[in-house]
């Protein structure tokens, strides 16, 4: 029988994706039902969502892109100080090399074996090093541009569907009702998935990703309504 691996692959999509949705689920969901409880009119809930919609994308979105470009610039000044050791300190680095190799219980004459013969390539040494002394892949040279549109897309999705509801219906009360059955649908749902793709309890995941926007928008609606009835 043959053994068949199944590994998650495309993580840091997966993860933007993760990032984007929630937040999109959640934050746009905890300003409608907030605004539900103050106002009168759903257009002034639509046009509230709308513009927090385009300003949380643009934000998350903005956000993805920088930690994209932080962990290549990272890798890059990493990579660039570990040419330059192999070519100043050459004998310090095929310690380390060998402290690698130590790890893992080879004898100290594999150890010098495999030394030497990564020093014969200076690329591939490098590239050794960056992955077993520093723990760093190289990153993908569009994962900045490709993070921003995933995440911000995500957002948007996620944040559309809470107002759905208020768009067909007279007063914020009633949209709140169907936004607030459409979110938990989705959230639960959207917690399933992520559990799965991530090897997490299936049940637990959802039902803990529901409570989390359930719990942000009845804090909305209520701190609203309180400040509302205040003033």
């Amino acid at each position: 029988m043959t053994h068949k691996e199944e590994h998650l692959r495309s993580s840091d999509f997966i993860t933007d994706i993760v990032i984007g949705m929630s937040d999109g689920l959640t934050v746009p969901f905890a300003l409608a039902a907030g605004l539900s409880g103050a106002v009168q009119h759903n257009s002034i809930v639509i046009t509230a969502g709308i513009a927090e919609i385009v300003a949380g994308s643009i934000a998350m979105g903005l956000g993805g892109y920088l930690a994209g470009k932080t962990e290549q610039e990272h890798y890059e000044s990493e990579l660039k100080r570990e040419y330059d050791e192999v070519d100043e300190i050459p004998e310090e680095e095929k310690k380390e090399v060998k402290l690698v190799f130590a790890q893992y219980g080879l004898n100290e004459l594999t150890q010098n074996t495999i030394a030497d013969e990564l020093a014969k390539d200076k690329d591939k040494w490098v590239d050794f090093m960056m992955k077993y002394e520093l723990g760093l892949e190289k990153p993908n040279m569009n994962r900045a541009r490709n993070s921003a549109a995933t995440i911000g897309i995500s957002y948007i999705i996620g944040g559309l569907i809470p107002l759905t509801g208020y768009f067909f219906t007279q007063t914020p009360i009633q949209g709140l009702k169907i936004s607030a059955l459409l979110t938990v649908i989705c959230l639960f749902l959207f917690g399933y998935f992520k559990s799965k793709v991530t090897g997490q309890p299936l049940l637990r995941g959802a039902i803990k990703v529901t409570l989390i926007g359930i719990t942000a928008a009845a804090a909305a609606f209520m701190v609203a309504k309180a400040f509302n009835n205040l003033f």
